[in-house]
């Protein structure tokens, strides 16, 4: 694709088009690519042989470790007795004014 006359000029020659630049019609895009086809129905029907797979390196004898320790387990809140768990707004509120202070 070519830029018009107009944008030929010294101001946008190094410049990247952009959808302000130029006309409707113009599409950037992202360079994702498709991962599959609209159907007739109105769904998307994903072609797997599109899309992107990454394999993880076998990282025996590694030297970089992770930021967090492989030893520390994640930690749940626990809301014995009460039915909505972490839902429930007065438990919400009560949590929101322990850690934040009145407002």
């Amino acid at each position: 694709m070519q830029p018009t006359r107009v944008l030929q000029g010294l101001k946008y020659r190094k410049l990247r088009l952009t959808t302000k630049d130029v006309n409707k019609g113009f599409y950037k895009g992202n360079r994702t690519g498709s991962m599959g086809t609209h159907t007739s129905y109105g769904t998307y029907k994903i072609d797997y042989t599109k899309v992107r797979t990454y394999v993880c390196p076998d990282l025996t004898g590694f030297k970089l470790t992770p930021f967090v320790s492989k030893t520390i387990s994640p930690v749940h809140d626990q809301f014995p007795g009460d039915k909505l768990g972490p839902r429930n707004p007065t438990t919400y509120l009560a949590r929101w004014k322990s850690e934040n202070g009145l407002d």
